[in-house]
Order: C-alpha cells, then sequence, then structure tokens
C-alpha cells in the first residue's frame, strides 16, 4: 500500500495536491483510435432494437464520434466547454461524450430521472450551453425548464437522438442527432485534418467527465475526473481482475453514475470490452440472459432484486424440486465457503459440486443470465452477508468493493481467492490507504479526481495538499487486512452502555430480508441527530415494503389486496414484517435492538427527494416530511393519522387521511416450531 514519490497536480479552478504519478500516456479519444485502427471490425457496441441486436464495429463507433464531434463544433463547442448528457442509456450517449472529449470538451452527466431544481442547479453549475437528450421526455423537461428561466436560461441548443413523438416540435433550439451528425461531416470536409490535431493535443490530465455526487445531505457536487484518473484505475482494476476484448458487458445502469463510468466507459475503452445495450427497461432481465455477460457491475438492489426473483420461482416450484434444490445449494454453499478462504477442493469435493451445480445452481444462473460470468462486482451501499453468500454458494464470483465518485469509483475490492462476506477486500495496486481522526478511511492513488467543479472550498476540505482523500467513513482492517466499513462518520452513534453503532448498520440489517425495501432507523425523537437509546427512548423503524416479494407472499398465503398501501396495512403483512425485524434483531446488541416501527404508506421516491437516484435515503427529507409518524413511534402511542396527496390519473389531486399502525415489538415473539427462513426462499 506504499506509492511512488507524489507529483503535482492541479485542476482547472487552481486546487493543487501532490498525489502518485499516473502511468497513463493516452486520452481516452485516443485509446478509441487505436482500437479503431487494431480492430476495425470487431464488434465495440451492440443495441437491440425491436428484438433485434444492431453491431457498431470500432471503425463506424470512431467514424460516428468524428462526425458528431464535428457537428458539436457547428454549435460553438470548443475546448474546455461542458456537455450535458441526459437520457437512458445507448450508443449515442457514449458518441457524444467521446466526441465532447475529442475536441478538449467534456461531458457531465444527469440521471434520466432529474427534474427542475436538480437540472437547473446541474446545468448552470457546469455552464452547459449544449445538451444532448434522449427523447421526448426529456425534451420536454428541459423545454420546460428553459421557458420558466426565460432570459435566465442558458440553454442554447437541445441534441436529442430518439425521435419519436417530436416530429412536429418546431422550437429553434431543437436539433436531431443524425442531422448534427451530417452537418459534422459536411464541416469535416471543408477542414481536414483539424480534428485529428485536436485528439493529438488532448492529455491524459484534461477533463473527461463530470460526475455529480449522491447529494444526501444538500445539492449534489459536481466531480471532475480526468482521463488518467478514469484509466489509472482501469489499469489497476484490469492488473488483479484481468479483462479482455471479447468478454461482454451489459449496459443497465445510468451513465451519469460513476460505477457505469467506471465499467462500461474507463474499461471498456482500456480493453476493448463490448457493451451491449438492453431494449428497454423491462426487456432488460431477458436482454442479460441473451447476452451472458462475463463482467458485471450492479449496486447491491440489483443483486436483492435477482435473489427475491429467485425466491419466488422457488417458493411457486414443487415440494420435490424444491427438495432437490435444497440438497444441491447446501452442498455448493460449502463447497463455495472452502473457496473464498483460499482453501483447496478435493477431488470428492469437485465431483459432488458438479453434480450439485447441475441439478440445483446452474439451471439458477442461467434464469440469471449469469452463466458465463467471470467475476462481477457490486457496491455504492453494503450488500447483506446472506444475499453475498447466496450467489457465491450459486457459483457466481460476486465481489465487493469500495470507492466514491471522487475516486474513480472503485479503491477497495475483494481478490478471488479472498472475499469475505463483511469485508470490501484490499486497496487495489497503486492506491494507498490510512485512517485519520476517529478511524476516517483516507485513500491515495492516481485515481483521486480533480476537484468540484468552480467549488475549491469543497476540494480543499475533501483533499489534502499531500493528496489524501477524506472519504468521510469511519473504518477499520480486520484480522485479514481486509478493510471493513462501518457507516459515514458522522453518523456513527455511541448507545447508553457504550456500544458503538451506525444506523446505516442497522437498516441493512432490516434490509437483508427479502421483504423490506428501505427502512429509516432513529433513536429517540431525532433522525439526524440521535440521542442516546435507553428505555424511554427506543429504537424504532420506519420501513417500507419490497412490492415484487410481499405480493408473492400475499398471494401464497391467499390474501387479497388493491394498492400497496392496502397491502401495507394488512394485520398479517405487519406479523410477516415483525418476524422479520425481530430475526434481525437477534444479531442486534439488546440496546440497538428496534423495538416499534411503522409500515409506511408508500415507497421512498426520488421524485419526492426521500431518497436520491442512486436510492440513498435523505435522512433529514424523512425527518421532516415524516415528524409526526416519528413523534408517535417515540411515544406509546399505537397509531398515528397522516395526510396524504394522492394524484390520479387524470391529474387530479386529493388530499386523503391515512390511519398507519405502530407495531410495539417488545412483547411480540416468534410463532413457536419455526425456523430461521431459507436464504433462497421466502417462505417462513
Amino acid at each position: 500500500m506504499t506509492a511512488a514519490p507524489p507529483t503535482g497536480t492541479a485542476n482547472r479552478s487552481g486546487f493543487t495536491a501532490d498525489r502518485p504519478p499516473h502511468s497513463i500516456t493516452k486520452t481516452m479519444p485516443q485509446y478509441l483510435d487505436a482500437l479503431a485502427a487494431a480492430h476495425p471490425e470487431r464488434v465495440a457496441m451492440q443495441e437491440k432494437r425491436y428484438g433485434i441486436w444492431q453491431p457498431m464495429s470500432w471503425a463506424l463507433y470512431r467514424e460516428r464520434v468524428r462526425d458528431f464531434a464535428h457537428g458539436l463544433v457547428t454549435l460553438g463547442v470548443t475546448r474546455g466547454d461542458i456537455v450535458a448528457v441526459l437520457g437512458d442509456n445507448r450508443p449515442e450517449w457514449l458518441i457524444a461524450e467521446l466526441a465532447c472529449q475529442s475536441l478538449g470538451a467534456s461531458v457531465v452527466g444527469i440521471y434520466p430521472t432529474s427534474l427542475g431544481s436538480e437540472l437547473t442547479h446541474i446545468l448552470h453549475t457546469a455552464g452547459a450551453r449544449v445538451v444532448v437528450a434522449e427523447d421526448q421526455e426529456q425534451v420536454d423537461k428541459l423545454l420546460r425548464l428553459h421557458a420558466e428561466l426565460g432570459a435566465d436560461s442558458i440553454l442554447e441548443h437541445i441534441v436529442f437522438y430518439d425521435p419519436h413523438g417530436l416530429e412536429q416540435y418546431t422550437d429553434e433550439i431543437l436539433l436531431d442527432f443524425t442531422d448534427v451528425e451530417d452537418a459534422g461531416r459536411a464541416w469535416a470536409a471543408e477542414n481536414p485534418g483539424w480534428l485529428d490535431e485536436q485528439i493529438a493535443a488532448g492529455h491524459p490530465d484534461d477533463l473527461a467527465v463530470i460526475c455529480t455526487t449522491s447529494g444526501t445531505t444538500s445539492k449534489p457536487k459536481l466531480a471532475e475526473l480526468s482521463h488518467a484518473n478514469l484509466l489509472s484505475m482501469a489499469e489497476h482494476l484490469t492488473s488483479i481482475d484481468p479483462i479482455v476484448a471479447k468478454d461482454r458487458y451489459v449496459s443497465i445502469l445510468p451513465f451519469a453514475w460513476i460505477g457505469e463510468q467506471m465499467l462500461a466507459v474507463a474499461c471498456g475503452l482500456y480493453c476493448g470490452l463490448t457493451i451491449s445495450f438492453p431494449e428497454d427497461a423491462t426487456t432488460q432481465k431477458a436482454d442479460l440472459r441473451e447476452i451472458g455477460p462475463d463482467v458485471m457491475f450492479a449496486p447491491p438492489r440489483i443483486w436483492e432484486s435477482m435473489l427475491s426473483e429467485v425466491q419466488v420461482r422457488i417458493d411457486e416450484a414443487g415440494p420435490i424440486k424444491r427438495a432437490i434444490f435444497g440438497w444441491g445449494y447446501d452442498i455448493t454453499d460449502r463447497l463455495a465457503s472452502k473457496r473464498t478462504s483460499g482453501r483447496r477442493l478435493s477431488g470428492w469435493d469437485r465431483f459432488i459440486g458438479s453434480i450439485a451445480d447441475a441439478v440445483a445452481t446452474r439451471p439458477v444462473r442461467e434464469q440469471l443470465g449469469l452463466t458465463r460470468i467471470k467475476r462481477c462486482y457490486t457496491g455504492g451501499a453494503p450488500l447483506g452477508p446472506d444475499v453475498f453468500q447466496f450467489f457465491h454458494a450459486i457459483g457466481v464470483n460476486l465481489k465487493q468493493i469500495y470507492g466514491q465518485t471522487e475516486i474513480c469509483g472503485i479503491a477497495v475490492v475483494h481478490r478471488d481467492d479472498g472475499v469475505s462476506y463483511t469485508s470490501v477486500g484490499e486497496p487495489l495496486p497503486g492506491t494507498e490507504l490510512q485512517f485519520g481522526d476517529k478511524q476516517e478511511i483516507m485513500l491515495r492513488s492516481s485515481s483521486v479526481f480533480r476537484g468540484y467543479h468552480l467549488n475549491d472550498a469543497a476540494t480543499a476540505e475533501t483533499v489534502t495538499p499531500q493528496g489524501w482523500l477524506h472519504t468521510g467513513d469511519a473504518g477499520y482492517l480486520d484480522e485479514a487486512g481486509h478493510l471493513v466499513v462501518v457507516d459515514r462518520l458522522k453518523d456513527v452513534v455511541t448507545a447508553a452502555d457504550g456500544t458503538m453503532y451506525s444506523h446505516a448498520f442497522i437498516e441493512n440489517k432490516l434490509k437483508f430480508s427479502p421483504y423490506i425495501e428501505e427502512s429509516v432507523v432513529f433513536a429517540g425523537t431525532g433522525v439526524t441527530d440521535p440521542e442516546a437509546v435507553d428505555a424511554e427512548h427506543p429504537m424504532c423503524a420506519i420501513v417500507t415494503l419490497d412490492p415484487a416479494t410481499v405480493s408473492a407472499w400475499a398471494e401464497h398465503q391467499k390474501l387479497s389486496f388493491t394498492t400497496y398501501t392496502d397491502l401495507a396495512s394488512k394485520p398479517e403483512v405487519y406479523e410477516l414484517i415483525a418476524e422479520e425485524i425481530a430475526r434481525a434483531n437477534e444479531d442486534l446488541t439488546a440496546t440497538i435492538r428496534i423495538r416499534r416501527f411503522v409500515l409506511l404508506h408508500k415507497q421512498f421516491d426520488p421524485d419526492d427527494d426521500e431518497i436520491t437516484r442512486t436510492r440513498k435515503v435523505r435522512r433529514s427529507v424523512i425527518a421532516e416530511r415524516y415528524g409526526s409518524i416519528i413523534e408517535a413511534l417515540a411515544s406509546e402511542v399505537d397509531e398515528v393519522t397522516i395526510s396524504a396527496a394522492i394524484t390520479y390519473q387524470d391529474g387530479s389531486v386529493v388530499e386523503r387521511s391515512i390511519p398507519l399502525r405502530i407495531f410495539d415489538l417488545e412483547s411480540y415473539t416468534v410463532p413457536a416450531g419455526r425456523g430461521r427462513r431459507k436464504v433462497w426462499s421466502g417462505r417462513q
């Protein structure tokens, strides 16, 4: 974990820090040129349209990037400018990104679900005069924003790449993506060789992409990442987890998120990875099975969703199939534990394991589209040990990563022979790790970002002059030298008996249940500044259900319901969640066990600012919006009534009073004779 002597680097706004040197000598457009020259006919990416995969070779990819880059010049984009991209993952997203970088400009990605003030904040902070938008939905948002801001709007051009529904739009600032490419070809014919000069002038330390931070407590900051930041991360990751050109990757996460920039873009260009784009959100699972990716990255909610799907299917199977799967799973689970701890398998292990895999776990991998997986990653939030263990038991090499946008998404990862279900692994080669005050995790590598865009003060608070990144997370090294992340430093709390804990730790314990989608835990009457837990201030929780698994459970129980609100109010569902929380409490010390909970009448929604676009809970919003529920939970009442606005399909809004039951676990006991639920089953 020791780096070579540091060298000084600076971002555009003047922040300087000493950082470990990098060995990257090319920019991402230069990598694209090299791939197109070496493998012109090899498939760079493919998109499914109308049920058919449409391939794009490296040569065609490069050609379209060059055409769009020339087209951007006709729109006034020059070196140092920032172009915004708003929409779902499509080849045009990457074409626009590489085109901007070819000019010496950069892109800021915006989540397709972003609205109003969030859009305004990002566009104006970045100074983006040109926005590349996906479709009519995104164009409508931008046009509405442009009209509302009037003279204060900085938008000059909106370039859309899905024209459906936009045929009758006549706004002067609208341009079709293909029209910009056509204009680019015409401009290139009059200026031969100009773009080659711009690409050659690119430097690895130039700004490549801006990714927004999660913004759980304030408006998101704009983190500047250079070509060298991203490509050195790819270099270090692939030195321990090799990726080859024939490997496939299915792009299902927003390019605005650092996770997708990390693997699909940086590793994709560094290794020549083939990127596949599903037709739409409804076909993702089928398309994933059809492609069978070799490498995959997904946040915990994706893996939890996959496990929920398996649970539903197995619970619907007959008793013989369930028995066979249980037998095979027990064997493969035992062998996975040996393998991940670095122990060798005996001949008998391999023989019986191959039989168990054939009859039990391989069919599950095939259904999930994970048959060809060499390795896959999860990050962004902790993944439950049971979920982690399940995927290793069915033969999926899943590994936890740890990192932040400010260090290109990944700095610590498990090694193949050293996977621990409770840690996040060891630092990447070239990454230094140390602990600061209160056990704060601090990292240093060539992947540490350039700084926050136009925010030197925040940058100076985050990166020391010596190049160390303050992560804001508390952690420690376990006996194996693996990093264990406790939680955000500000969220680590001390209970009345001296027990150190974090709300996120308890919340994740609850979310390990397949029936619980989100939970917000607090002690006493405060969420953001909790007091020590005691008898007068019990640990309480606001819980939202996972609709898919709870609905399947309700149907199996022959329990009728209409809406999510109706389902969440059922006494039987309360009993189901009470048992799940009681099981989670068994793994917690007495002072921090959940004593009272309520099932919220709705799911948390990013459009309501209750969670971020990456599904991190905004605790301050929850504390303010559901203050009456929090007060009721902290008192002795057994019910609270809230007022909620219901919006119907015709656009009408009605205020309704909704009574919510408060469940007290103090006198609750798990029904006698009921053992722990198997991780692969939703049945109690």
